[in-house]
């Protein structure tokens, strides 16, 4: 078992559904005096920040009120470019590649923590990209391109503002897609910039292409299994 990398954790997700996924399986309360979505206790603390950490810098400070230097993990779901990773499998890169071609290093130390707590888990480079890489021939272009092993849209935004507040960071990720497998065009924008699922849009666009609902399980089975790896590992950090 590795032993607990630093104390204590702040963990960073996408949106609310990740978040509240990690919440139950680590056992956190909601916190209340958060005006937005927000988990925790004494020494670990899960919050989204939106798709493309949209809401990275306005919960930052909050956020971190009592924490002294934590780990800052990104933690959720990721696209494989990979063609070896399947949906659920767990990427914890070694280092995390932005747009603009910058790259960040993971500490070793904090690297080899997570990664001791699942052998199996890819360890190359992630590359977070400002758009959803949803085909096929995307991924394939972007993973000759960048050599990267996924794709998020968050980790090298997480990663910069960890550095530049003096905070170690780590990327947790599991696959919900593989790197054949297209994402449903159609589905991909039904959570705001806040990570919060826009109700009104979903129940209408279900309602009218109930086809989609098959579509829609399928991906959320996809992402409960990659929470589920991640959840294993931030569990063992946490310990």
């Amino acid at each position: 078992m590795p032993q607990r990398a630093v104390n204590p954790l702040l963990v960073l997700t996408a949106i609310d559904l990740e978040a509240r996924e990690l919440a139950v399986r680590l056992a956190l309360p909601r916190l209340p005096s958060y005006p937005f979505l927000a988990f925790g206790r004494a020494a670990i603390r899960v919050a989204p920040v939106g798709p493309g950490a949209a809401r990275l810098h306005s919960r930052w400070a909050p956020l971190r009120e009592g924490m002294d230097r934590p780990l800052v993990v990104s933690a959720g779901v990721c696209g494989a470019l990979d063609p070896r990773l399947r949906p659920g499998d767990l990427v914890i890169p070694a280092q995390v590649t932005a747009t603009s071609g910058k790259t960040h290093q993971i500490p070793q130390t904090y690297h080899r923590a997570a990664a001791g707590a699942d052998p199996t888990a890819a360890l190359g480079h992630l590359v977070t990209t400002r758009h959803v890489v949803a085909s096929a021939e995307a991924k394939a272009s972007l993973r000759a391109e960048s050599g990267a092993v996924a794709v998020d849209m968050e980790s090298a935004f997480i990663v910069e503002q960890a550095a530049e507040s003096g905070c170690p960071a780590l990327v947790i990720r599991g696959v919900s897609d593989s790197a054949t497998e297209a994402l449903p065009a159609e589905l991909l924008h039904l959570v705001g910039s806040d990570g919060q699922l826009l109700r009104a849009r979903a129940i209408s666009l279900l309602a009218s292409r109930p086809s989609l609902l098959a579509r829609a399980l399928w991906l959320r089975r996809r992402t409960d299994k990659a929470l589920g790896a991640v959840g294993r590992v931030l569990a063992a950090l946490a310990a």
